[in-house]
This record gives C-alpha cells, structure tokens and sequence, in this order.
C-alpha cells in the first residue's frame, strides 16, 4: 500500500513539486531529481523502486531488472521523514513543461508512461516496465516499445515538455500521434505504430515515416515537445554543427553577428 502525501505543483514552465510527507513517509524519484528538502528527511538508495520489500533479495533484484531493462539506472532514491512532524521533499522538472500528478486509484491502478516521463511517487507505488506486444510498435515505436508500468493506490508524477493536453478517448476512437508526444496512457487504449503511407509524405513531410495510434477507451496525456525533439532543434543549431550561420534570423545576417560579438 502506497503512502499518503501531500503535494503542491509550482511554477509554470520550469516546474517543481512539493511533497508533504507524515512522520514515517516516503516518497521515491530517480536519482538527481531532489531539488529541495527538509531537516529531518533521511535520503536511501535502494535497488528498484522499494515496492517489494517483503519479496526479499531477490524481489529487489527483480525489480531494479526490470529497471535496467528500460534504460534507467538499477537504483532509485527514498526520502524518509525521520522526524516527529510534517516535513517537505521537492522535485524539479528536468527541461521546460509540466508536471503532472495522477492518483493511480482514479484511472484504476495502473497507469503506462514513457520510460523518461516519471518524476516521483509516493513510497509503494510500483514502477515496472510493460512491453507492448504488437509488431508494429515493437520494431518502429521507438519511445513507445518499452514502457513503463505504474502500478498502486498512491500518487505518481510525470513530467510532460511543453504544455499537457488530455484526452478521453471513446471506445473506438482513434488518434494518430507522433511517437514522442505520448506521455502516459490507460491500459485499457490500444497501443500501435503505423506506416505514413505515402512515400513522399515519408521522405519529405519532416514527421517521419511512422506515427502511433491509440485506439479508446481510456485516458490519454499527450505533450507538445518532447525533449528528444527539443534536443535536436538545440543540436542542429548549435555553433560546432554550423546552426548559427545556418538558421540566423536576424536581418542583418553576418553584420549582427559580428555586432554580437560572436566573430
């Protein structure tokens, strides 16, 4: 059983959350995401996500597997309040969007989400890993292949770049998206990747040659820009890669750079 917290998001496009803790709570994030926290908060290192104690050495191994599998590190990060009153614990976003909190009991237990969108939950919550089974999105999916399985009756947070848009998808109602704007989804929407079709809008559309579909019911949580694809406009403009002579805008073109200083 998860632990109950308290919370409060802050901020508006770098955000972080404050999470409340009881005497004796915890809450649980991947390592590097403490932005602040308390006196009297104890952190630990674990294998896996803490979920399994009761399974033993080999319950812990599991679980850190399982982590390891996507991509992630083996070890995770508990913060305790080891004192006798209320304490705060804070994660920061990683790169500009938003957090989003979900009560996994209010979409029913489980919930999956990209492998680099959690942030935090609280202590019990389980953080596995799901494959998806279609052919589709196992050879073209990309982000979407390996995901990961958030499984309780606590809060989770994710972090979703740029701004949050939700959906309730009917049964049977189908949206097409690009594979990286996809932060979490119900299990219960079907998951695949499709080929574009036309051959010219693969090779020169610049939206690449597949995109996913999900298919109601269930609740969707989609972002405007996913970090890989911030990453690479931040790439492709970068002076090493020749992006500043490149994708200058300025009317003044090479005369503003040198007014700028940067020949």
């Amino acid at each position: 059983m998860a632990h109950e917290i308290d919370y409060q998001v802050h901020g508006d496009d770098m955000q972080f959350v404050t999470v409340e803790l009881d005497p004796s709570e915890a809450a649980v994030a991947e390592a590097g995401g403490m932005m602040f926290m308390d006196d009297g908060i104890e952190m630990e290192t674990i294998f896996g996500d803490g979920s399994a104690e009761q399974g033993g050495f080999f319950g812990k191994l599991l679980g850190a597997g399982k982590r390891l599998l996507t991509g992630e590190s083996l070890f995770m990060t508990v913060f305790w309040n080891r004192g006798t009153a209320r304490r705060q614990v804070a994660f920061g976003a990683p790169y500009p969007g938003k957090i989003v909190p979900v009560h996994l009991p209010e979409v029913g237990g489980t919930l999956l989400a990209q492998k680099d969108s959690f942030l935090a939950a609280a202590k019990g919550v389980s953080i596995g890993l799901a494959f998806n089974k279609r052919i589709g999105a196992g050879l073209f999916g990309g982000e979407g292949f390996i995901m990961q399985k958030l499984e309780g009756d606590g809060w989770a947070f994710l972090h979703a770049g740029g701004t949050i848009h939700e959906r309730e998808l009917r049964p049977g109602e189908i949206l097409r998206v690009d594979t990286g704007c996809i932060v979490a989804f119900q299990p219960s929407v079907q998951f695949d990747v499709e080929y574009v079709g036309k051959i010219k809008s693969a090779l020169f559309g610049g939206e690449g040659l597949f995109f996913a579909t999900l298919r109601g019911p269930g609740h969707v949580w989609l972002q405007s820009l996913p970090f890989s694809r911030m990453a690479d406009r931040i790439y492709a403009a970068a002076p090493q890669t020749g992006g500043r002579t490149k994708g200058e805008g300025s009317v003044l073109g090479g005369l503003g750079r040198l007014l700028d200083g940067d020949r």
